[in-house]
């Protein structure tokens, strides 16, 4: 029997998984999300953001950041979080919830649902590049902080994955112009090394007032001085 080498084989395997990953976005319900995203066009067309400003998206960590002006009083910022989003959803809408603002800065907090949602860290993380990729195709200068993942007492089970999609993203980052990273992971956590429970809302899942707190000291140095 003729053997395959190995260099074909990985090809082969690498292909299979992107190809896999195309078939599963064509069935993602985006439309899940078209009432938040109209609602942010809404208030766009009455009370638009500034331009050039500095735009914190990603799922509900940045949705529920409701003090965010207030934690950064001179800055220019303002939020797209749209709850319960993945990564590709983001990316989806940017026509609508990014580029019309044409930020300088922007902070992304999602993929923890994807991992929730069965996505490797893997696919999460070619997520993640396929969203640098259609910013910086539109808005090349523009910066991008990736706010990395830390665990939770609620998704305790899927940290691993976490980590390892943080890892990801902390290489990439060295390589490539333009991005940042906000490392968080052991903010939350206790002499244990396990998340600290008063840092949570009930849910066991999104940060109280404190656990904004922290966040807001760990994103402070990547904001314009």
């Amino acid at each position: 029997m003729k053997r395959i080498p190995l260099f074909a084989l990985v090809g082969f395997i690498t292909l299979a998984t992107f190809t896999q990953g195309l078939a599963a976005e064509k069935h993602h319900n985006f439309a899940q999300w078209e009432k938040e995203v109209a609602a942010f066009e809404a208030s766009d067309r009455t009370n638009p953001p500034p331009q050039h400003a500095i735009l914190f998206t990603g799922s509900s960590m940045i949705r529920k950041w409701t003090s965010l002006a207030q934690t950064f009083p001179n800055q220019p910022v303002f939020r797209r979080g749209v709850g319960g989003c993945e990564i590709v959803d983001i990316t989806h809408f940017a026509d609508r919830i990014l580029f019309p603002y044409e930020p300088k800065l922007i902070f992304l907090r999602a993929g923890g649902n994807d991992i929730a949602n069965g996505k490797s860290p893997e696919e999460v993380f070619h997520d993640y590049q396929d969203f640098v990729k259609t910013v910086h195709a539109k808005l090349p200068d523009t910066e991008i902080v990736f706010i990395g993942w830390n665990s939770t007492p609620l998704r305790w089970a899927q940290h691993d994955k976490e980590q390892t999609l943080d890892n990801l993203v902390k290489d990439f980052t060295k390589q490539t112009p333009h991005l940042q990273y906000c490392d968080t992971w052991d903010m939350v956590l206790d002499q244990d090394g396990k998340p600290r429970p008063e840092l949570f809302e009930p849910d066991r899942l999104h940060f109280n007032a404190e656990g904004y707190k922290l966040l807001a000291d760990r994103v402070r140095p990547f904001l314009p001085k």
